[in-house]
């Protein structure tokens, strides 16, 4: 994310093994617009959650060939790997 103000960009989230990589653009974008217009709000911080959410959504997608994964993902999982992504990627300032 780009703005006048600030910068932000969120990794993919880290697998062991990927399937296959076909869609994980369409989902993450499927991802980020469905948060955001779930949520209603066009902050920096939606953005920012929403572009976690995309990169959370690709990470399912890749896990298995065509919509396998998506066909048996449940919202409890996607709101695991959201925090698991959080946990990966805070760190404290620096004392």
């Amino acid at each position: 994310m780009f703005n006048r103000q600030q910068v932000f960009g969120a990794p993919a989230f880290p697998l062991e093994q990927v399937k296959d990589p076909t869609g994980a653009g369409d989902t993450f974008a499927g991802g980020f617009m469905g948060y955001l217009s779930a949520t209603g709000t066009l902050t920096d911080a939606s953005i920012r959650q929403a572009i976690v959410f995309g990169s959370v959504m690709a990470s399912f997608t890749v896990e298995a060939f065509s919509l396998d994964r998506l066909r048996v993902l449940e919202y409890k999982e996607i709101e695991g790997r959201f925090r698991e992504f959080k946990r990966l990627t805070h760190f404290e300032d620096l004392s």
